[in-house]
C-alpha cells in the first residue's frame, strides 16, 4: 500500500509540472532542438508534451550565421510539434528582449 501511495503522489506531481492548460488558446513560442523556433496559438497538448499549434509561424535563420534568428517569419499554419524535440515553451504575452547583462563594454577588463 505504501508503494501505491507513492506512485499516486508521483503521478499527481507530474500532472502539476506539465500543466499547459493555462496556455490553451494563447500565443506561445516554442524552441526546438536544432535551433528552430515557432510562435503560434496552443490548441492542444498531451502528457508527452506533444503540442498542436494553430496560426504558427517559423522564425527564419540568418543565412550567414546558423545560430542567429531573423525577425522574418514564414507561415506554417496548423502544426503538430513532437514533444521529444521541444526544448522550451513560453507564452508570448509579456515576452520582450532585454540587453545582455553579461556582455562587457569595450575597454572594460575582467576583475574591475
Amino acid at each position: 500500500s505504501r508503494l501505491r501511495g507513492r506512485a499516486r503522489m508521483a503521478s499527481q506531481k507530474k500532472a502539476i509540472v506539465l500543466d499547459m492548460s493555462k496556455y490553451v488558446d494563447k500565443s506561445v513560442r516554442v524552441k526546438f532542438m536544432g535551433g528552430r523556433e515557432v510562435v503560434g496559438v496552443l490548441k492542444g497538448y498531451d502528457a508527452l508534451l506533444n503540442l498542436v499549434l494553430d496560426e504558427a509561424h517559423e522564425y527564419l535563420k540568418d543565412p550567414t550565421d546558423a545560430y542567429r534568428l531573423l525577425d522574418e517569419t514564414r507561415p506554417m499554419g496548423l502544426m503538430v510539434c513532437r514533444g521529444t524535440s521541444i526544448m522550451l515553451v513560453c507564452p508570448t504575452d509579456g515576452l520582450e528582449e532585454i540587453a545582455n547583462p553579461f556582455l562587457q563594454e569595450e575597454g572594460e577588463e575582467e576583475g574591475q
